[in-house]
């Protein structure tokens, strides 16, 4: 008895999906290790940062309390974007028994191409942090350029700049992570208040990974011979240690990922979402991927980063 395009479907759809979702998984989720990850509801989601309030001052005995107005520094638009693949097996190729075959080696295709695109939008906000032509909600880019690619910080309320890359790109190396330590210290917030800021993760790129190592696992200083212990190790400065991001285009650049609330941003619009069916006209068997995701920063001061000097 031959089996039915239905039932085909039916057997097929629980088994594929399983591997869909392993070799999705499989393939990493290096995103995780740098935004954080919330819901939408809507085709965008806006976020706008507000400026707080100034320091309180003194009330005398009997005076009127002081009042202060938060204003609006700034908003930033999530647009979602629809990812979306998909591949289809002939009817002849289901005629002649090859179905169960191909569909598992194209599905494990599919599932590494949908995870890979996904990996890719997130490493190109870093990718793009020193660009003047990707910018923010404040007018700058993610590290502080303008679009005349000058570095000109993040602009506040107050007057003030937050710096969130070095005057002069610097490759990483014990001296310049803990220049950045103490910048990211000595930010303020829209009203110039310290916000005492720190330093959480080390994101590298591949080439990276050793350096990082021995900056940040070695107890004595890297690359001396005195008896001088690694300050960057027994202060616990970077207390999330480091990650390796494999999409990282810059072979050089280096990023530190801050303490900082409602910094870098994933939206998931749609979750990922497979299905399968069977085109009548041509008598193929399809099945598709789909997800609706965003990534971005509402506060740049989220991360800290430098593009290298060479």
């Amino acid at each position: 008895m031959a089996i039915s395009r239905a039932q085909l479907l039916k057997e097929l759809l629980p088994g594929l999906n399983a591997l869909f979702g392993m070799e999705y998984k499989r393939y990493g989720e290096q995103h995780k290790e740098i935004y954080e990850t919330e819901s939408s509801d809507r085709s965008f989601e806006e976020e706008t940062k507000l400026s707080g309030f100034g320091t309180a001052p003194v009330k005398a005995e009997g005076s009127a309390i002081a009042y202060d107005n938060a204003q609006e520094a700034w908003s930033t638009r999530y647009n979602h974007e629809t990812i979306a693949l998909g591949f289809s097996i002939t009817e002849e190729a289901v005629e002649d028994n090859l179905y169960d075959s191909l569909s598992a080696r194209y599905t494990k295709s599919l599932a590494r191409a949908m995870a890979y695109t996904k990996q890719v939008k997130a490493a190109s906000v870093l990718n793009n942090a020193f660009s003047g032509s990707y910018l923010g909600g404040d007018g700058v880019s993610l590290a502080g350029v303008n679009s005349s690619s000058s570095r000109v910080g993040h602009p506040t309320v107050g007057g003030g700049v937050n710096y969130n890359s070095p005057a002069t790109a610097v490759d990483l190396n014990e001296t310049s992570l803990e220049a950045a330590v103490i910048q990211i210290a000595a930010w303020t917030d829209e009203r110039g208040l310290l916000i005492a800021a720190k330093p959480q993760k080390l994101v590298i790129p591949p080439a990276l990974m050793f350096v990082a190592d021995r900056l940040l696992k070695t107890e004595g200083r890297v690359g001396t011979a005195d008896n001088d212990i690694n300050a960057l190790k027994q202060m616990g400065s970077i207390p999330g240690g480091s990650t390796v991001n494999n999409f990282l285009t810059d072979t050089n650049a280096w990023f530190i990922c801050t303490d900082v609330p409602n910094g870098m941003k994933h939206f998931v619009r749609t979750s990922m979402n497979t299905s399968m069916d069977g085109d009548f006209d041509t008598g193929n068997v399809r099945y598709k991927a789909r997800e609706r995701y965003s990534f971005g920063w509402s506060d740049p001061l989220g991360m800290w980063g430098s593009s290298g000097s060479s």
